[in-house]
Formats: C-alpha cells, sequence, structure tokens
C-alpha cells in the first residue's frame, strides 16, 4: 500500500513538490510498498482510508517538538474516514463496506489502518465522508473544551483566537450551537469576510486593528460585562491582550501554542478575579476519560446530520502532495481544515 513514512525529524514543507521514496533530504517519504496492517485481534477492523485531516499536532510531531515523540520511522497521522475493509471473527459492530471514521495516535496517512470496533464510529449517511474525516481531532477538541470543560451556555460571551483555523472555526460553530455571543479573531480580509458569513457575532481584523480597543467597543455597544470563555490555540502576546477582556469569574480554555509561544497566566490576576485555567490536550482523553470522547464525537457526528455544524475543508491534497499540505499549515492558509484524499484522481485545492 502507499504510505507516508516520517524516516527522520525534521521540517515537511522543505520540498515543494510532490514527493517520492527518493527523497533524500525530506523528512518524509511516500513509500509505494509499505505492508498493509493484518488483522491483529478478534475485534480487530481494517478500514480503507478515504481521507484524513493535517493538524499543527501532526506537523509538530514531525519536527520533533511535540509532546508524544513515537520511534522513528512512523507513520504519522489521527482522525481519519473510510470504509471497512476487513473484520476479524469477533466484530459485531461493523460490517464490510460500513462508513466509519475514527482518530489514531498515528497511523492514518495510509491507504490503509487497522482499529479495534469500538474505536470507530459510523458515519451517518447525510454526513460527507471526506468530511467526516475532519472532525474527530478538531471538533472533538472544541466540543469537549466548551461543552464538557467550560459547560458554555447560552447569552455567555466566548473569544476565540485563531479563529480561521480548524480548530478556531470548529470552536466557532459549537460556540453559536450553545447559543453564546461569539467574538472571533483571525488575521486577512479573506478570514475575516469569512467569519462574517458564518454568522459570528464580531470578528476583529489583529493584522489592522487592536484585539482590546475592538472588543472593548463591541461589548459597550452590546450591553456586556467582558468575556466568560477565553478559548485560545494561538498562545503568545495575544493571549496576553485577551486577559485585559476578561470577565470576574472567566474561563480560560489553552487548547495549544501556533504562536510558538507559551503565555504566562498570572496566577495572582487569576486568583483576585476568580479565573478557571484548563488546560485541555485531548488525546489524553482517550487514556483517562475515553467515555466523554466517545459520546462527544457521537454527538458531533448528529449534529453533522442535522446541519447544526459545517465541516469547511480549505484545502485537499494527495499523499503525494503532502509537504504542499504541512506548508498550508504552517503558513496558516487554511480557513478551516485542511485535508488528505486517498483513491482521488484529482487533488482539488483550495475548495471552501
Amino acid at each position: 500500500m502507499e504510505a507516508l513514512v516520517c524516516k527522520k525529524l525534521g521540517d515537511p514543507t522543505a520540498l515543494k513538490s510532490s514527493i517520492s521514496e527518493a527523497d533524500n533530504d525530506s523528512p518524509i517519504i511516500l513509500s509505494k510498498t509499505h505492508p498493509i496492517p493484518q488483522l491483529t485481534r478478534p475485534t480487530s477492523v481494517r478500514v480503507r482510508v478515504r481521507a484524513t485531516s493535517l493538524n499543527y499536532a501532526n506537523y509538530l510531531q514531525i519536527l520533533g517538538k511535540y509532546q508524544e515523540k513515537p520511534p522513528l520511522p512512523f507513520i504519522p497521522g489521527s482522525d481519519y474516514s473510510g470504509i471497512v475493509d476487513a473484520v476479524g471473527p469477533g466484530v459485531s459492530l461493523l460490517k464490510v463496506g460500513d462508513r466509519v471514521c475514527s482518530f489514531a495516535a498515528l497511523g492514518s496517512f495510509a491507504e490503509f489502518i487497522v482499529a479495534e470496533q469500538d474505536e470507530l464510529f459510523k458515519v451517518p449517511d447525510e454526513c460527507d465522508l471526506v468530511a467526516a474525516g475532519a472532525l474527530p481531532v478538531a471538533f472533538g477538541t472544541s466540543h469537549v473544551a466548551l461543552v464538557h470543560r467550560a459547560q458554555l451556555t447560552s447569552g455567555q460571551v466566548l473569544l476565540v483566537l485563531g479563529a480561521a483555523g480548524g480548530v478556531g472555526l470548529s470552536a466557532v460553530q459549537i460556540g453559536k450551537v450553545c447559543g453564546a455571543v461569539v467574538i472571533a479573531v483571525a488575521r486577512g480580509d479573506e478570514k475575516v469576510q469569512f467569519l462574517k458569513s458564518m454568522g459570528v457575532d464580531h470578528v476583529v481584523d489583529s493584522s489592522k486593528e487592536s484585539v482590546i480597543s475592538s472588543v472593548k467597543d463591541f461589548l459597550k455597544a452590546r450591553k456586556l460585562k467582558g468575556v466568560d470563555v477565553l478559548y485560545d490555540p494561538v498562545g503568545g502576546k495575544l493571549t496576553k491582550e485577551s486577559m485585559k477582556l476578561l470577565n470576574w469569574g472567566a474561563q480560560i480554555l489553552v487548547i495549544g501554542f501556533a504562536s510558538g509561544e507559551v503565555p504566562v497566566i498570572p496566577a495572582n490576576i487569576a486568583l483576585v478575579k476568580n479565573w478557571t485555567v484548563h488546560g485541555l490536550y485531548w488525546g489524553s482523553y482517550k487514556i483517562h476519560r475515553p467515555v466523554v470522547l466517545e459520546d462527544s464525537i457521537r454527538e458531533l457526528l448528529s449534529w453533522v446530520a442535522k446541519g447544526r455544524i459545517t465541516i469547511h475543508i480549505s484545502h485537499t491534497y494527495s499523499l503525494s502532495e503532502a509537504s504542499l499540505a504541512f506548508a498550508a499549515i504552517k503558513d496558516r492558509k487554511a480557513i478551516g481544515k485542511v485535508m488528505i484524499a486517498i483513491d482521488n484522481e484529482t487533488s482539488v485545492k483550495s475548495k471552501l
């Protein structure tokens, strides 16, 4: 089978063209002769991958800068969708031909992947299969953060940083489903206009205007006291600025550090203002609270089927174009999700 293999740590965006097994400089190669994974247990299921999502964490993992560092070589990848290709004799929940989606610690950047039957979720007929491959990590992160941890309620003010990215855009949509007043921060006219089209209550272009002044003016006009929940996948200076907008009793959701800078949240101010700081490492729920993840993804799939949320795919690439796909993540070109589609004859780029 074809599989994208990380043979050494480094920047996967260095090569700006199709990759092959002959690439000696790139940390990733496209192997066309990788062994097809076999069913390892009676309850194992093999999935023919239809689409797999690129997340910032995948990029960091190949760089060697993620908190989990698998031994080399490895096949990257996390959330994916596909068709059940084979089942073990003990499988009772699925059959060959079923449409499924799931997530894994590694391995989805390949034509086939093996998972346990209870790790797979049936994709409703109303949900596009490629879109389903974009759902688990980004939307799962935001759902667990906002619904399970912050328990966001109608009328609360939600401030989303990096709002045009994969997790940011999912947080915006989930915030609207919860009935919150949603304020989004992004960079550039295209992203700002897209967020406005999503029905966001207020959008700030951080490349042109002060986040503090813009948000304060909006809050004053709406007679709102401040921000109740801060959703932060960015970190750095933007986090520090945003803390000036938080209400007494506000909640801070620490999602990640796309800026490359880990912010400092002053404990003395958190004490005086009764802030709650939630660290949210979504992947660790699979170990410590798997039921939370399972319930979250099932609810999200039902929301997609009912049209309550929409999965926006910004760029789609083939496995051989993985370097370009990672560049779209690194250069923050995406509005929504970047995907790798497998068994797709043509690569469709910049599809909104």
